[in-house]
């Protein structure tokens, strides 16, 4: 039962009383796990780029550029505090590990040694390397985690030092910012970037842009057009007690929580950009080491210009009406064989309008080409041929948290992908008309994740979106190309800065 001040409460947010009674159904329902029907694979739902065809798609790409608006979009709202769970383990018990012995035998090789360094002088009036004698490496890991230093266990990871250069380092931020000069430039020169940030790191993002776009601008002969957005409080979510009764904070208040990264579709939609790179903040490596993450996604972008354009035209024609039953045929081989749309045998029974309308819907969607990588034991999602509910098949990326584990065939199913999702995306979301799409059509609200937490010592379920692109993008058209695997670099660790790709 919702009562008067839950109703105020619903009305801050922007929340309808619909959507509380439909979340409270899907937190008492549970998970509902997703039905792999088999992993895709190369030839069989992701696409081999030869060198002749990397060619073409990046000269389809610079060629083409010019009549398109670009944007890149990177999620960074996200504290860092993850980078460093290890570290502060090592605060609470000083219990020393692989993990520390790596990080202080390194900690030379770190982008932000120079700025601990400073921070260890004013809190201790010393030097790192006096603390590492005398054993106080405790104190060096507060220096560089907690408020009084560095405070980089609650900073966002876009805002870390990542890469040391000759003479200064760069944060993760800046890399974002030199990647879009290279390849989200229009022909007028201005590289349009956006990330979605956390309100309390707002004000932090907008000074440091504000600080660094001069001279990269100059550095880089661009102009830059740079936006930041926060999730929507109306995207929270509401939660459930042990009894399935609405989750109350000791005030009474209904407890309210971030409805997770599947959120930021409505970012992406509000955005109403025409062509939008997506790529994770911490997925980025020195400029240097960036040329093949510059061309592969040339490469990811030409080939979704390519499909579009074609998608466009056979759209003009079906929107016309007049088509033969050979270019019905024409079409359908390429919404099968090119745009990967499992077409079910019973629409060879349809009449020709009836074939009409059916490929009309099929490709008058948004689009999206998404670079894969070989999957080398990484955790988190991959390719997957995937039925709904409506028994279609199509292309989707699952994460592990949407599998049932405990049915040995849809976990030997998982457990036989090829393939890992870097988060390498590039979306098209106007369609044949140049009108945007309505991005939160396309969300399959079924594929939410319920999960066990607590808060203030009692058990809630909480409810998170779907992922802003397994769920969140389920009715794209969906296009799997193989990437190297050197576009792959992530830092979910904060030693993972001093592998290779990064140094």
């Amino acid at each position: 039962m919702l009562t008067d001040k839950d109703t105020l409460q619903l009305s801050e947010r922007n929340i309808s009383e619909n959507q509380v009674i439909q979340q409270v159904a899907q937190l008492k329902r549970g998970t509902k796990y997703v039905q792999l029907m088999r992993p895709a694979t190369l030839g069989d739902g992701i696409m081999r780029i030869d060198e002749e065809v990397k060619n073409m798609m990046t000269a389809v790409f610079e060629a083409d550029k010019e009549f398109y608006q670009f944007t890149k979009f990177v999620p960074a709202s996200g504290a860092a505090s993850r980078m460093f769970k290890d570290l502060f383990a090592f605060i609470e018990n000083g219990a020393e590990t692989n993990f520390t012995d790596i990080f202080f035998a390194h900690i030379h090789n770190f982008a932000f040694f120079d700025d601990l360094g400073t921070a260890v002088k004013r809190l201790y009036d010393n030097n790192i390397d006096s603390l590492l004698q005398e054993g106080r490496k405790v104190d060096i890991v507060k220096a560089l985690l907690l408020d009084e230093g560095l405070a980089y266990g609650k900073l966002p990871k876009a805002l870390l030092k990542f890469h040391h250069y000759e003479g200064f380092n760069r944060l993760a931020l800046e890399e974002h910012l030199v990647e879009a000069a290279r390849y989200a430039t229009d022909v007028e020169g201005c590289a349009k970037l956006h990330f979605t940030v956390s309100p309390e790191h707002e004000q932090f993002f907008v000074e440091t842009v504000n600080k660094l776009k001069d001279s990269y601008e100059k550095k880089y002969g661009v102009r830059y057009d740079i936006t930041f957005s926060c999730q929507k409080p109306s995207t929270d979510t509401v939660a459930i007690d042990i009894n399935g009764e609405l989750f109350r904070e000791k005030d009474g208040r209904l407890l309210f929580r971030p409805g997770g990264h599947g959120a930021l579709i409505e970012n992406l939609n509000d955005l109403g950009e025409e062509i939008v790179f997506i790529k994770n903040i911490d997925n980025i490596v020195p400029e240097a080491k960036a040329d093949t993450t510059i061309i592969y996604k040339k490469v990811l972008a030409g080939l979704l210009l390519h499909l579009q354009q074609r998608a466009f035209d056979y759209l003009e024609m079906l929107d016309d009406g007049m088509v033969s039953d050979e270019e019905l045929n024409e079409i359908a081989d390429f919404a099968k064989n090119e745009l990967m749309i499992e077409i079910p045998d019973f629409v060879k029974g349809y009449t020709a309008i009836e074939k009409i309308d059916y490929l009309y819907n099929k490709l008058n969607r948004p689009m999206r080409v998404c670079g894969m990588v070989k999957n080398e034991g990484e955790p988190g999602g991959g390719p997957f041929w995937v039925k709904n509910d409506d028994d279609e098949v199509s292309l989707q990326i699952i994460e592990s948290s949407q599998i049932d584990h405990n049915d040995p065939k849809q976990e030997a199913l998982f457990q036989a992908s090829t393939h890992f999702n870097p988060v390498d995306l590039v979306c098209g979301c106007w369609n044949y008309k140049d009108e945007g799409f309505n991005l939160t059509d396309y969300v399959d609200t079924n594929t939410g994740f319920v999960s066990n937490k607590s808060k203030d010592g009692r058990e809630l379920k909480a409810l998170e979106l779907p992922g802003l692109w397994n769920g969140a993008m389920a009715d794209w058209i969906t296009v799997f190309v193989e990437v190297p695997i050197e576009t792959f670099n992530p830092v979910k660790t904060v030693n993972d800065l001093l592998k290779v790709m990064h140094s």
